[in-house]
């Protein structure tokens, strides 16, 4: 808040000496001094470009410096490193043609600043020149979108085939996850089944369905394949890990898929950002509605032994509320009963 309360100071007190300067500009007019105006203008301004270079130049390092920690998070999945490459090699690229083309533009108005003995060179074209500078951002933006393109297509590619079932719905204004149990098949939905006891519109009289559970956290296991598949209950929503490099929109009636393997467990993460509290989590990051800020899932990344364990302990949605096997054919309940 400070920092904001200095900032509009600081414009402020530049907005006033800049009226200041265009008032005294203007009297000297008024006097009949313009030629003399012009020069003094022009020599203060491409002044105040290069003052302006400097001084945005070291603010711009010194807050890139300073907050790096909280925009580059450690990366806790196998396709979040792909993912940070590809971020930096861009970054480079467009970062030194913007430092080289806005050096150029704040020095030029300094270096040729209006001068009486000064005339301008006309220079009408270059063909040679233009087809430089179009072919060669064209090259290297086509290499950037095709690296980008593969990274993408491997990520919504079908997931590999032991890869662990897990549903993400979004709804105003939380996530709920259903789990595709001992099958690791999800049993199929509809929207027109969901009531307060089946807020994920789970159709039980297909057998896929009976295994399938809740789960208030998203478990999952260090190094294995997970797949979410992710849809919305009523709005547009965003599943969004920032550790797993994982940002997928939830569309209603449009299911999508990410898939990914975590590489650090929520204990291992712990120790390396030396926080005892820290979660992985699932934050939404679709405006929703007025509760979107509180859309927010715990991940828990664990062991492959660890999370065996806890898979075997989970009950069905059928065992946590019997009367949703109400009116299921006969050996489907007994499935229930043996789950």
């Amino acid at each position: 808040m400070y920092g904001f309360l200095i900032a509009v100071g600081v414009l402020l007190l530049l907005s006033i000496i800049w009226m200041v300067y265009r008032i005294q500009t203007l009297v000297s007019v008024v006097k009949g001094s313009d030629k003399k105006i012009a020069t003094g203008s022009n020599k203060i301004n491409a002044i105040l470009f290069v003052l302006f270079l400097l001084g945005t130049g070291i603010l711009m390092f010194w807050y890139s410096i300073k907050e790096f920690d909280n925009y580059q998070l450690p990366v806790a999945s196998e396709h979040g490193v792909i993912t940070d490459q590809l971020f930096w090699i861009t970054m480079a690229v467009t970062g030194v043609v913007f430092l080289i083309t806005h050096v150029l533009l704040f020095i030029f108005p300094y270096k040729y600043q209006y001068k009486e003995s000064r005339k301008a060179t006309f220079y009408p074209d270059n063909n040679k020149l233009e087809i430089i500078w179009t072919v060669v951002p064209g090259v290297v933006l086509a290499g950037l979108v095709i690296s980008g393109w593969m990274a993408w297509s491997d990520i919504t590619a079908p997931a590999p085939e032991k890869a662990h079932v897990i549903e993400i719905m979004g709804y105003q204004f939380a996530w709920d996850v259903r789990y595709a149990g001992k099958d690791n098949v999800l049993g199929d939905y509809d929207y027109r089944l969901t009531s307060a006891q089946n807020s994920h519109g789970v159709d039980f009289s297909d057998k896929n369905s009976i295994d399938d559970f809740p789960s208030p956290v998203v478990v999952i296991p260090k190094g294995e394949p997970v797949l979410f598949k992710i849809r919305a209950r009523d709005v547009l929503h965003s599943v969004f890990a920032p550790h797993m490099r994982l940002k997928m929109d939830a569309v209603p009636g449009m299911p999508t898929r990410f898939w990914f393997v975590p590489t650090k467990t929520t204990a291992e993460m712990r120790e390396e950002l030396g926080n005892p509290e820290f979660n992985y989590e699932i934050a939404c990051t679709e405006i929703c509605g007025r509760g979107h800020n509180g859309m927010r899932k715990v991940i828990e990344v664990v062991e492959p032994a660890a999370y065996q364990k806890w898979l075997s302990e989970q009950k069905s949605f059928i065992q946590n509320n019997p009367a949703l096997a109400k009116g299921l054919e006969s050996d489907v309940k007994e499935l229930a009963e043996i789950q």
